[in-house]
């Protein structure tokens, strides 16, 4: 016995078709109040774990299930029923784990591995701990169109996608992360559904032509019939923190969640997670991905804000602004956005107070953006920092990685910026070991929207002054999504086991230091030698000082000396380095004009003042 059911309110009849090992049926469904008005469910005595099925709306075609966990005949056909329930789960000792703090891994399932599943990926999980990860991130698992995509055009958002092994499958994997001791995020895109298989319309009001986002018709969380789309939203969430025991979300673009009702759906989500939390008694992380740069958006609920936006409750939030200088300053790239941000006191100041947009004009926007963080309330834990992440490489026209502009010094002198600073670091997968592998814009759809989709990404490629000759792979070939996978020679080779130790001693640093484990902001302090050696052939330097460690960093093409005095409280102040990337070459002496560090090209040092 199988008791299916689905919201559809507005309609007249609905039917399900199941197919059943005697055959197809197709069953009226009734009406009912459970859970809520506007469902209509059905009890087949045959069915069970495994069954298909669909529903017809009025009499129309067969569409997947709106809550499918399952979509094994891709996002067009039926639905399979799944039994969370079944799972023998073995991770009762694991009293889960804050994400606040903790250096997350961002995984994109599909190109992780060579056969690109979750299990093959849980075959991985020993090099995360060895590296020092404490939380894999994963992209989006919701059923998207085709085989190999990114994750972000899910229409089916309570299933997990079929190549990657299912939903049975994502169990399997938390459980085997859980025992490795590893927490599990979860990619969650609420803002939109993609352009293709996306039938919840035919349901109920999911969308609203009273409020807009860039990808049309937004989802309706306050008109008419809001309730209902609202529970689908939130009861996803909660599910995967209840059901597959993941321990943290990063919220899609939630800017992009447009929301006038008096309690807004995060704060909603944020406060039903808390209930969960105690229930289960683990913490759940909600992460949110925003670019509002308004610290209202991590503002416990029931506090005031002190910024236009009222608190809505997210433990986390992506900063944008330190990637943005971080890479602007390393590599010299002056297009689209990354124009306001190419400036040494830019990256010295979002190191020390997050958002350079912080009320402040916008050039690239052409208005004034943000809010300033209050560094005595907020600590940068409550920021998630990276040097590169999914988007800021695949969305670059040709894939291509921080590696393909830095050389070996500099690559590992971004990565220190990243894994000293006072935020929550997130390492892109790959990059531990300075990955050349690109990772590019990868799709399954149709021809005619694989065109569409090719013509909008040259048009946006276009404002953010790429050449109109650089060759953008096609997102349709399966070619762009085998060569975005990560090469596993890689950190065998010599280079790569150099970076890979690199990055394992900087987070084994991170851990065992407490000046660098804690997030105060207001003891964050930096010295730079200003804009003007950004020029060609300049000498510019960073120094970033956290309690008794310094990271510092020579960024100039040449070796040079970099003075400590900037960022000491004591000029008389002593130094020995701790970890360097070059450590023959690295040394420190002290002059009459003070302590200072003499560095090869592009390399970075920590160093321990006394």
């Amino acid at each position: 016995m199988h008791r299916f059911a689905v919201w559809a309110p507005s309609a007249d009849r609905v039917e399900i078709d199941v197919h059943l090992p005697s055959g197809t049926r197709t069953l009226p469904m009734e009406p009912t109040d459970d859970p809520a008005p506007g469902w209509w469910a059905s009890e087949v005595a045959e069915a069970g774990d495994g069954t298909d099925y669909a529903f017809r709306v009025d009499g129309g075609d067969p569409r997947p299930d709106p809550r499918s966990a399952h979509q094994p005949h891709d996002v067009h056909g039926p639905s399979r029923a799944f039994h969370a329930g079944a799972h023998a789960w073995g991770d009762g000792a694991w009293a889960g784990r804050d994400a606040r703090g903790a250096v997350v891994y961002e995984m994109h399932v599909g190109t992780f591995t060579a056969e690109g599943t979750l299990d093959a990926a849980a075959e991985k999980l020993g090099h995360l701990t060895a590296l020092g990860v404490d939380v894999v991130e994963l992209l989006p698992v919701a059923a998207f169109p085709g085989r190999r995509g990114w994750g972000y055009d899910g229409v089916d958002l309570y299933a997990v996608h079929d190549a990657y092994g299912g939903p049975a499958a994502l169990q399997r994997f938390v459980d085997a992360a859980h025992q490795a001791g590893l927490g599990v995020a979860l990619d969650c895109v609420y803002n939109h559904l993609g352009p293709a298989g996306n039938y919840l319309g035919e349901f109920g009001p999911y969308f609203t032509e009273e409020h807009h986002t860039p990808w049309g018709a937004a989802v309706n969380l306050d008109q008419p019939g809001a309730d209902g789309v609202r529970r689908f939203v939130l009861d996803n969430a909660l599910r995967w923190f209840r059901d597959f025991h993941v321990d943290a979300l990063r919220l899609d673009a939630v800017h992009a969640l447009v929301d006038d009702s008096d309690e807004h759906v995060l704060a909603q989500l944020a406060r039903e997670t808390a209930a969960l939390s105690a229930e289960l008694g683990r913490p759940l992380t909600l992460i949110a991905e925003s670019d509002l740069n308004d610290t209202g958006m991590v503002t416990p609920l029931g506090e005031e804000s002190g910024t236009d936006l009222p608190a809505r409750g997210m433990q986390a939030q992506w900063a944008d602004d330190v990637h943005h200088a971080l890479r602007s300053v390393m590599t010299g790239e002056r297009g689209g956005y990354y124009k306001d941000f190419a400036s040494l006191e830019v990256l010295g100041g979002v190191l020390e107070r997050v958002f350079h947009h912080a009320g402040t004009y916008s050039p690239f926007r052409g208005k004034t953006w943000g809010a300033p963080v209050d560094t005595s309330r907020f600590g940068g834990h409550a920021f998630v920092a990276y040097t590169t992440t999914h988007d800021q490489t695949g969305n670059r026209a040709t894939g291509d990685r921080l590696s393909a502009s830095l050389d070996d010094a500099a690559l590992a002198t971004a990565q220190a910026v990243v894994l000293t600073s006072a935020f929550t670091p997130m390492i892109f997968m790959g990059e531990e070991w300075g990955a050349t592998t690109p990772w590019m814009f990868f799709t399954d759809h149709d021809a005619e929207l694989g065109a569409l989709v090719s013509k909008g990404r040259a048009e946006e490629f276009a404002s953010h002054g790429w050449e109109g000759d650089v060759e953008v792979p096609d997102p349709q070939e399966e070619s762009t999504f085998t060569g975005s996978k990560l090469d596993w020679s890689e950190p065998t080779s010599e280079r790569g086991a150099r970076h890979l130790a690199w990055t394992r001693d900087l987070l084994a640093l991170r851990r065992s230091e407490p000046d660098l484990a804690g997030d105060d902001l207001r003891a964050v302090r930096t010295a730079t030698s200003g804009d003007a050696e950004l020029r060609e052939g300049g000498s510019p330097w960073l120094v970033a000082r956290r309690g008794s460690l310094a990271l510092v960093a020579n960024l100039a093409a040449h070796e040079q000396v970099v003075p400590l005095a900037g960022a000491l409280d004591d000029d008389d102040a002593r130094a020995e380095v701790v970890l360097a990337w070059d450590a023959a070459t690295t040394e420190v002496s002290a002059g009459s004009s003070g302590t200072a560090v003499r560095l090869p090209a592009r390399a970075s040092a920590v160093v321990r003042l006394s």
